[in-house]
């Protein structure tokens, strides 16, 4: 078989070409928004189960997991159709999760019986459930795989779980109502905001010690509106993009100096932060005007505004192969 007669079966094989899609869960509405990545237009919209909160992707993208937190269940979900695969089991009141480098654990923070539960997306069973501090909120794993991190709200910590024992070895204390948590691509660096502390801790992996609190002003905002929810670090690892809840902006962080180099005007109530595949796009989503701000990520002006269902909360950008990217273009890249 010739060259060019090999590619052809292989892109036939991949299946149909599609542009990238971003995807956001509506609580209020029970449903999840899909977004056209390059026409920044709503493509779809389909029900889930009660108040959608965090969602991610299965590393193919062929696979949506959605934390329907009042049906106590992450629903696995063909995000092309919107039909619901099955429920895994989560635990009381799952609020966000993150999916292990390995593709199929999942790590679920459980906010009413503060623990964290550990599942096998393929067997659908639950491998273990892990006492952390009270009110869970935040989950991230590791790039290596080997450490896991849950926030407690109340508790004010970020609880450091070993992925192989399945057990928790440490807590950090942070900033009061700790709601997410991120690592650096190099996995030294943990990055954990504070919602009414107002701040963001930077902890170094190593030490499991904070190494800088970061804090911020908005002229004309009362300090109080400040409130610091998701985070979203940029491709580059320059930047630290920063949800300020009520204040209504995005705050951009120089990751070398931690000096905060912009605030974003963005919608009412800004929660949660995803990067397109290319990281050229930012996608905000503003809970109370129940929109999505898209902003450029190099020059941190907003792009669009995208009305999507009542008082959306997560976002995610379904993972692109390029043989899946139109056009022959790589995944995710902005014309």
């Amino acid at each position: 078989m010739s060259r060019p007669a090999a590619l052809a079966l292989l892109l036939c094989l991949a299946g149909p070409a599609r542009a990238e899609e971003i995807f956001v869960s509506n609580e209020r509405d029970n449903t999840v928004s899909v977004i056209d990545g390059d026409s920044l237009e709503v493509l779809r919209t389909f029900p889930v189960g009660r108040r959608p909160r965090g969602l991610t992707f299965s590393q193919d993208g062929r696979a949506l997991y959605v934390c329907a937190s009042d049906s106590d269940a992450v629903q696995v979900i063909d995000p092309d159709t919107g039909e619901v695969r099955h429920n895994l089991p989560s635990g009381e009141d799952p609020e966000q999760f993150a999916l292990a480098p390995d593709g199929r654990t999942l790590f679920i923070a459980n906010e009413e019986n503060a623990t964290t539960t550990v599942v096998d997306a393929q067997s659908r069973k639950v491998l273990a459930q892990i006492d952390v501090g009270i009110e869970p909120e935040g989950v991230a794993v590791s790039p290596d795989g080997r450490t896991a991190v849950t926030t407690s709200e109340t508790t004010n910590m970020v609880h450091w779980i070993d992925t192989k024992s399945l057990a928790a070895v440490d807590a950090t204390p942070v900033g009061q109502r700790p709601r997410f948590a991120a690592f650096t691509a190099d996995g030294a660096r943990l990055w954990a905001s504070s919602e009414i502390g107002g701040t963001v801790s930077v902890i170094d992996v190593a030490t499991r010690q904070v190494m800088r609190t970061i804090e911020f002003a908005v002229k004309g905002i009362a300090a109080d509106r400040i409130q610091p929810v998701g985070i979203q670090l940029s491709k580059d690892g320059r930047h630290a993009f920063v949800a300020l809840g009520p204040s209504d902006r995005v705050a951009v962080v120089d990751t070398a100096t931690y000096a905060v180099e912009s605030y974003i005007l963005v919608g009412r109530r800004v929660w949660q932060l995803a990067l397109n595949a290319a990281g050229t796009r930012l996608f905000a989503t503003n809970g109370v005007s129940g929109d999505v701000t898209v902003i450029d990520a190099a020059t941190f002006k907003p792009i669009k505004t995208v009305k999507v269902g009542r008082f959306p909360w997560g976002v995610a950008s379904r993972p692109m192969t390029p043989a899946q990217a139109p056009d022959g273009r790589a995944a995710g890249a902005v014309p």
